[in-house]
């Protein structure tokens, strides 16, 4: 077992000095430390040169510098290796350590300098919030140590710039872009008599080289600093091709900011968050694993990337040869495997890709997450490859951690608002093959999908706030968001909320059902559900691993009526691929209940690993390859579109082909929608139906609400996306496919029908005030207690809806549809007149009809409003100015029939009272517009 190391004592001026240089040295990836044998002090910015230290040059003979124990070394050179090393302990392994009490270092020979490798930091241990979680992949590079005299520098080597085909260029490249300095040291010893190695201590890892205080800044708007003082390594691990270090780094602030003064009355300004996980907000540990790895000798025949297939990629700019039309290059990240019989039909590989089980995985999970990950077999196998994949258990005594850049791992995370799965990996960056992958798996991801059924006593955080959590992007998705991505010293990313989605899905499936009397929530029955959630998340994780990105158009290659063929789902899954965020599949009441999760690969799984691992000859793989991306064109169960294509959250950024969503099932997103729909309003009518019944939980009906509108909030931006729509078909140039088409101007019409129908009417989320009264609060939580505020969190959701449709990509898109359209085509497109129009007549028609004016309808008049309010009065600068124009008109409109609808008798108080208020706001906003336009 490795000994552990404790922090190296440091002098309390000594750290105070220190405190003062780490926000500035933080960037170079490592801290000023004090005392002899102390990392030099990095440079300011990534890529400068650093200084050398004043010392003489270490003695290559090994004289008196590198020898015998006792011998005086020169004034100012390093002491005797012999002497650095008393009554240390010697690791073996790629770079050799040494470990004595509290102290490690590193034993660099010769040939370890000007050694590309693959350096890794990746995170255990954090602090449980706020997108800071153990079991994370960190940053990687491709990385050297470089000797500059008496100093030892970690260099991360410029990759994206290449020009391995041209030496002269070679050149050029190397003198135009600049390499980057994560860690440097002073060298502890003479080299040794014989192996002329020298020895590094290995506390200059202890600093910020993973750049977390810029993720604890970003989290908690504080500048938390690595203390070396306070900062040790508690395990050290040496095997060939292989050297691992985890080291403790405490973080921390001297003192936190009181709010500031305020006058009786004055608004008090908004305060960043504290950190609520610690026992004191100033201080706080995150545990590295740096990881230092040998690369493959002969390194991977690289595999190119095609559009119709998605992999993860990496890319390059190559610059060997001006006469390209195109500078970058895109390999396909993937792990490099081999047949031991390149002749048989069916062989086991060289080396297997070996996933480990983290000893911390629940018992009794691991034979399901083990299944989800032998899935894949299946489409090794028909390539040729039997038993491509093992799992192996790591043992409760296991002296490695498998978050070391040797094991591929599925590992279990929590944290206070977690709910997430994560598959990450590092690979090579000269040829994409893939050396690491670390699946994280929050625990939601077990225990959430029982929440809502097994009631027990675990309460939604969003119970407490304006809008279901699903409503708006969490802390911890704002930060993986930032920080996630691929790109040099970063770990490849699949930003994936796949489990915690499916976990509400999920939970909302067994609420239903259980609504129904069809499933007893402690049954055999439920749990075995729960398992093969589980088991489908797992596959979709190890995917990621395997190089797949996301598929969000696999869903729509399977008909309505296949989705409820047991014997189908069983045999072509539920959906084209489980890269796709598949919905838990629930019939409607009445109807036959088909599969109910992804249990078996979809057609596009199959192919996509035929793509990227079937073995093929080096002179005939590019035809090869384009042989088997061709087959997309011929079969539309091949169907692909990823995460750009479904788009992001924010208004506007929802993708432009309506067929790409997260989420939906069939080929027909706007029947998904409806029937979701329908189910949510059951699952309400049931709940209001039974009531409260002795025993139940006291929050059982105020989560089956929040259930139902998490499920109707996903609904509105899959039918939104048809207006102003375009198909999207990927291919290549010349194949007379046509890349874009617009949807067609009856579907787009029959969107704005649905909206109008299904989310801006009142009976969508109408409930019993009986029944609204009983939902009681968590009189625990004194923060949670009141009453539930339905009005805000259905004007949230279609707050939502209209941002979408008001977007200025959305009137972009419609008034260019146009552009794509013959001239007789072009006389019955929707127009963005009769978009806005249409949006308006449907939130606004009480104004046409006299009828009294619903609490839930003044909400969404007021949330549309605001929307146009802001339009005339602070407009995008993305907004095309026909569509201001037009908006402008309709503000007009709207004016002159809320004078119209006021003028008449017989409204209530309050209606009144709300009409005169929105046509001041209004006319108010159109004196503005009017006023900036002149």
């Amino acid at each position: 077992m490795p000994t552990a190391v404790q922090p190296t004592s440091t002098s309390e001026a000594g750290w105070r000095r220190a405190a003062v240089t780490l926000a500035v040295l933080a960037l170079a990836g490592c801290a000023t430390a004090t005392g002899p044998g102390a990392a030099a002090p990095a440079p300011a910015a990534q890529g400068a040169t650093a200084p050398t230290p004043a010392a003489a040059p270490a003695n290559a003979a090994g004289g008196p510098a590198g020898g015998a124990p006792g011998a005086r070394p020169e004034a100012g050179a390093p002491r005797p290796f012999a002497d650095v090393a008393k009554d240390a302990t010697r690791s073996e392994g790629f770079v050799p350590l040494w470990r004595k009490d509290e102290k490690v270092w590193l034993e660099l020979g010769p040939e370890q300098f000007d050694r590309p490798m693959l350096v890794s930091v990746n995170i255990t241990q954090s602090v449980g919030e706020r997108g800071l979680y153990g079991s994370q992949m960190g940053p990687r590079w491709l990385a050297e140590f470089r000797r500059i005299g008496n100093q030892v520098q970690l260099v991360a080597r410029q990759t994206g710039f290449r020009a391995d085909g041209d030496p002269a260029m070679g050149h050029t490249v190397s003198r135009s872009f600049s390499d980057s300095l994560i860690g440097s040291a002073a060298v502890a010893s003479a080299p040794h008599p014989e192996r002329k190695s020298v020895l590094v201590d290995a506390a200059f890892l202890l600093g910020d080289m993973a750049g977390y205080s810029t993720r604890l800044e970003m989290a908690f708007r504080l500048p938390f600093a690595p203390d070396r003082a306070n900062s040790y390594f508690d395990r050290a691990r040496a095997e060939p091709g292989l050297t691992t270090l985890t080291g403790r780094v405490h973080y921390a602030v001297p003192r936190i900011a009181a709010p500031p003064l305020m006058a009786p009355g004055a608004p008090v300004p908004p305060r960043p968050p504290l950190p609520s996980t610690l026992p004191d907000a100033r201080s706080l540990f995150v545990s590295f694993v740096y990881s230092f790895r040998e690369l493959p000798e002969q390194a991977m025949r690289p595999r190119q990337a095609d559009a119709r297939v998605g992999y993860f990629m990496e890319t390059f700019v190559d610059l060997s040869n001006d006469l390209s039309p195109t500078t970058r290059v895109h390999h396909i990240k993937r792990w490099r495997l081999e047949k031991q019989d390149p002749a048989a039909a069916l062989s086991e590989p060289v080396r297997p890709i070996t996933f480990w089980l983290d000893r911390g995985i629940p018992q009794r999970y691991r034979q399901t997450v083990q299944e989800g990950i032998l899935l894949w077999n299946q489409a090794f196998e028909r390539i040729g490859f039997k038993n491509a994949i093992v799992v192996r258990q790591q043992a409760d005594d296991a002296d490695f951690d498998t978050m070391d850049a040797g094991h591929a791992s599925v590992r279990w995370f929590t944290g206070a608002d977690v709910g997430f799965a994560i598959g990450p990996s590092h690979s090579d960056p000269r040829t994409g093959e893939i050396l690491d992958a670390d699946i994280g798996m929050s625990d939601v991801f077990g225990r959430g999908a029982r929440r809502m059924v097994r009631e027990d006593g675990e309460f939604n955080r969003s119970a407490s706030s304006s809008a279901p959590a699903s409503f708006t992007q969490a802390p911890w998705q704002q930060a993986l968001a930032a920080l996630g991505g691929g790109g040099q010293g970063h770990a490849d990313h699949a930003y994936c909320t796949y489990a915690a989605d499916a976990a509400d899905d999920t939970s909302f499936a067994l609420d239903l059902l259980a609504a129904r009397g069809d499933l007893d929530p402690d049954s055999p029955e439920a749990e075995a559900l729960v398992h093969a959630y589980i088991r489908d998340t797992i596959a979709h994780e190890v995917g990621h691993t395997l190089g797949l990105r996301h598929n969000f158009r696999a869903s729509t290659t399977v008909t309505q009526a296949q989705l409820r063929d047991t014997a189908f789902g069983n045999t072509r899954g539920i959906s084209g691929s489980v890269m796709d965020y598949n919905p838990f599949n629930l019939p409607l009441a009445g109807e036959p209940r088909g599969v109910p999760v992804m249990t078996t690969l979809g057609a596009y799984d199959y192919w996509a690993i035929e793509y990227a691992y079937k073995p093929l000859a080096a002179e005939g793989e590019a035809q090869a390859l384009r042989a088997i991306a061709e087959r997309s064109r011929r079969d539309p169960a091949l169907a692909f579109a990823d995460d750009a294509d479904a788009g992001f959250d924010g208004p506007g950024a929802l993708g432009l082909d309506p067929r790409v969503n997260r989420f939906d099932a069939g080929d027909d997103p706007m029947a998904y929608a409806t029937r979701r729909m329908q189910l949510t309003r059951e699952l309400w009518q049931r709940t209001q139906e039974r009531g409260v019944q002795p025993g139940d939980d006291a929050l059982r009906l105020r989560r089956s609400v929040l259930q139902g509108l998490r499920q109707a909030q996903r609904v509105p931006p899959i039918v939104a996306k048809y207006v102003g729509g375009m198909y999207i078909e990927r291919d290549v140039q010349g194949t007379g496919l046509q890349a874009f088409t617009p949807v067609e101007p009856a579907l787009q019409r029959e969107a704005l029908q649905w909206l109008s129908r299904e989310v801006f009417s009142v009976d969508s989320f109408r409930f019993r005030p009986e029944f609204l009264a009983s939902l009681t609060p968590d009189y625990v939580e004194w923060n949670r207690v009141g009453p539930l505020d339905v009005p805000q969190l259905v004007a949230g959701l279609q707050g939502a809806a209209l941002d979408q449709l008001l977007a200025p990509g959305t009137a972009r898109r419609v008034l260019e549809l146009p552009l794509y359209l013959k001239d007789d085509q072009r006389r019955g497109a929707i127009t963005l007149a009769e978009v806005y129009g249409s949006v308006q007549a449907a939130v606004w028609s009480e104004l046409k009809s006299g009828r009294s004016i619903d609490p839930l309808r003044r909400s969404l008049q007021r949330e549309h409003l605001r929307r146009v309010q802001t339009m005339l009065t602070r407009p995008s600068a993305a907004l095309p100015a026909d569509a201001l124009s037009l908006a402008r008109w309709q503000a007009g409109e709207l004016q002159r029939e809320l004078r119209t609808a006021l003028a008449r008798p017989g409204w209530a108080l309050q209606d009144r009272a709300h009409l005169q208020d929105a046509l001041a706001s209004l006319t108010e906003a159109l004196r503005a517009s009017m006023q900036r336009t002149g």
